[in-house]
């Protein structure tokens, strides 16, 4: 299976670096659009990704568009995560080939990205005792979820 983690304007550097380690774990793809707020020489960033950051699969764009225009995924092969969602996070398809997209922790997705896809927007469920989950929780559930399929787990040994 080819999965990809998109991170669009990620604010907190560890979140980013424990997604990364997230992703080379399971070889998938970690693509970041910028604006990012951090650095990736930051060493924050580094450390939470420990000494496997520079193994991590990384594609850094200039916005979504552009994104979009490089990696040409089908639409079906698109899932946001948003509290906006309608679809609970294990509904979403059980594609070869998806891409997980995650907002900024601060601001979410933009406006424009859940109204162009909302159709494709999904969630994950809290309760009402929190606003939201860390974005590297959410972002592991979600790949977790769309890894499982009914032979369940492979073995990466």
């Amino acid at each position: 299976m080819e999965r990809h983690i998109v991170l669009v304007s990620p604010d907190v550097h560890w979140n980013t670096g424990n997604i990364g380690r997230t992703c080379l774990g399971t070889d998938s793809v970690l693509h970041l659009i910028k604006p990012l707020g951090f650095s990736l020489d930051d060493k924050h960033l580094k450390r939470a990704g420990l000494d496997y950051w520079k193994n991590v699969e990384i594609f850094l764009w200039d916005d979504f568009e552009i994104f979009l225009k490089n990696t040409n995924p089908k639409k079906e092969e698109l899932v946001f995560f948003s509290k906006l969602g309608k679809k609970i996070y294990t509904k979403m398809p059980r594609l070869e080939r998806l891409f997980l997209v995650f907002g900024s922790e601060t601001k979410g997705l933009s406006s424009e990205i859940t109204e162009k896809f909302k159709d494709n927007l999904y969630y994950i469920p809290v309760n009402k005792k929190i606003r939201s989950l860390n974005l590297s929780t959410s972002a592991g559930i979600a790949l977790y979820e769309s890894l499982r399929s009914e032979s369940d787990f492979h073995e990466w040994k």
